[in-house]
Order: C-alpha cells, then sequence, then structure tokens
C-alpha cells in the first residue's frame, strides 16, 4: 500500500508500524479511563458520622494535632493547695505503693487495702504536706484493672478531698448490701463441734 504526500510523492505505508502506533493509543485511552475512575474519594468518615448525627462537619486542622493541652476530664482529682512550694515523692514510694494494687476483685477486702496504703503513705513526711494529702496525691497509683477505671469515671476535678474518695471508694467497693452481709455472719456466728475455742476466737475476729 501507497500513500501520495503533499509534494506529489508516493511513499509506501509500513503496516507493521501503522498497527503499533493503534495499540498505543488504544492502552493510552484505557490508562486514562483508569485514571478518571480512581480519582473519586469518597467522603470523610468525620463527615459520614455528622450527617447521620444531624450536626454540621467540623473539618480537622492541623491545629487540632498539634494542641498538647491536656483537657480538664483526663483529671479526676483535684491537686489541694499546700504551703510547700514544690511537691516530689520518692521513687521507692511509688514502688511500694505499687505493690499493693486494689483491682476491684469481689475477693478484695477495699478496708485492708486503704488501711496498707495509709500506712505506706505515712512512711513519707513532707514539710507543709499534710498527710491525708499525701494519700490524696498518690491514691491513682494504689489502682489497677477494673478499680483505675472506676476512678477515671470522675471528670474535671470532681474528687477534692482524701476524705470524700475514701467515702466513694468504700461505697463502691462495700456497699451495704456487704455490710448487712458481714453482720448477719457475726450474729449467726457459732463455733462448730470440731473446732477449738481458739480457732473459733481467731474466726470470729476475722469478722470484725
Amino acid at each position: 500500500m501507497r500513500l501520495r504526500t503533499a509534494s506529489g510523492d508516493v511513499v509506501p505505508i509500513n503496516l507493521e508500524i501503522e498497527a503499533t502506533c493503534q495499540r498505543n493509543n488504544a492502552a493510552r485511552r484505557r490508562r486514562e479511563q483508569d485514571t478518571e475512575g480512581s480519582s473519586y474519594t469518597s467522603p470523610p468518615l468525620s463527615l459520614h458520622h455528622a450527617e447521620m448525627d444531624g450536626e454540621p462537619a467540623r473539618r480537622v486542622t492541623l491545629e487540632d494535632f498539634s494542641n498538647t493541652a491536656t483537657p480538664q476530664f483526663f483529671t479526676n482529682i483535684a491537686r489541694p493547695e499546700v504551703q510547700a512550694a514544690n511537691i516530689s515523692y520518692p521513687h521507692s514510694l511509688i514502688q511500694l505503693i505499687q505493690g499493693n494494687l486494689f483491682h476491684g476483685l469481689p475477693s478484695e477486702d477495699p478496708y485492708a487495702h486503704l488501711a496498707l496504703y495509709i500506712e505506706i503513705c505515712n512512711t513519707v513526711k513532707i514539710a507543709g504536706v499534710p498527710e491525708d494529702v499525701v494519700c490524696l496525691n498518690l491514691f491513682s497509683f494504689c489502682l489497677a484493672g477494673e478499680a483505675k477505671r472506676w476512678l477515671h469515671s470522675f471528670k474535671g476535678n470532681n474528687l477534692r478531698t482524701w476524705e470524700e474518695v475514701v467515702e466513694k471508694f468504700l461505697k463502691k467497693y462495700f456497699p451495704e448490701s456487704k455490710t448487712a452481709k458481714g453482720k448477719m455472719e457475726i450474729y449467726s456466728f457459732h463455733q462448730f463441734p470440731d473446732e477449738s475455742l481458739s480457732e473459733a476466737l481467731d474466726r470470729f475476729h476475722g469478722l470484725l
């Protein structure tokens, strides 16, 4: 097959080159279609949630990621005012406290836990810092698991005194129903037939 040029010359057509150009053009058109199909971007998840909740979507900015301020609801125990300018607790004290963790399990005794915790805290004396302030500031270190989650349920410096913490702690982990059960065990206490008097007294003291 021959082709006449603009100058009137007749030149042969290379059919193989023509077929190659057609294949290249077809491949280019497919790439352009694929690029157009993949350019669709789904709406942000936050926008989808906002529309479901009926609230206008809020655009997340770089300022949101760079903000390092701690939200108030992350703290649950208020920092009491003391005469001391700076309070520094020994690392060994923290280790002793964390060796007596309370998890909130039914088998744990909250009264025994508090007694040992207060005893450990009283081993440290800091000028200008009352003993109850030490107990209040370090209380979160003696909790773990469910008990730690319970403490975090109080928002915005809700706990302000050591007495308030003790009251809420015992109300949570030694409720009135448990107190009533303990009283019933004391009222109905009796010595077992195969139990000595000293053994019975020890068991009775364990109920008190």
